[in-house]
This record gives structure tokens, sequence and C-alpha cells, in this order.
């Protein structure tokens, strides 16, 4: 299978700082789902994660965002070089949370 996987409260809790603004330097790992989704990986899954850092500000979060990932021990095939939307819902029939893994 080929599964996207959203990194931002999903693997990590981030958080915002001051102005609103998500800071992702201070994002911290949740590492029960990171585990569920290497487990995926390691079961053969293609995963790709996917995420909106910076789409809505225009800073490249790609160098922090891949150290991060490496930091916590996340498996993946690759990180989407797509742009994710900014949204507040994701309604979709192929969707599940984490929780549901």
């Amino acid at each position: 299978m080929i599964i996207y996987v959203d990194i931002d409260n999903t693997i990590c809790r981030s958080f915002k700082n001051k102005k609103g603004e998500w800071d992702y330097l201070f994002s911290k790992p949740r590492y029960q789902q990171i585990k569920k989704i290497n487990q995926l990986y390691k079961q053969g899954n293609e995963i790709i994660y996917w995420t909106a850092r910076g789409n809505a500000t225009g800073i490249n979060w790609d160098k922090l965002t891949q150290e991060q990932l490496s930091e916590w021990g996340c498996q993946y095939t690759r990180i989407a070089k797509i742009k994710k939307p900014v949204y507040d819902l994701f309604i979709d029939d192929k969707a599940k949370r984490i929780e549901e893994l």
C-alpha cells in the first residue's frame, strides 16, 4: 500500500508561538504513533510523510522536518514534494486517525 501520513499532531505534538503561528522547532514526538507507522513500513508499505508546514507562511521547514524525522526514528519512503492544503477538516473515504491503527 501507499500510505500518506501527516506529521503535526499525528506523529508529534506541535505548538503555536505567542503570535499564533506554528513554531515547529518545539514539536515533541509521539513515539507510540511513530512505532505504529514504522510497523506499517516494516510490513512493506510505502510511507510518505505529507505536511503543510510553511504552506501558509512561506517559511521553508524542509531541513528541520527531515532532521526531526531522523531524530525521532521515523522510517519512511519519502516526504511528499507536492503541496498539502491548509485545512481544518479533511473528509475522505480512505482516511484513518492515528489512534485507529
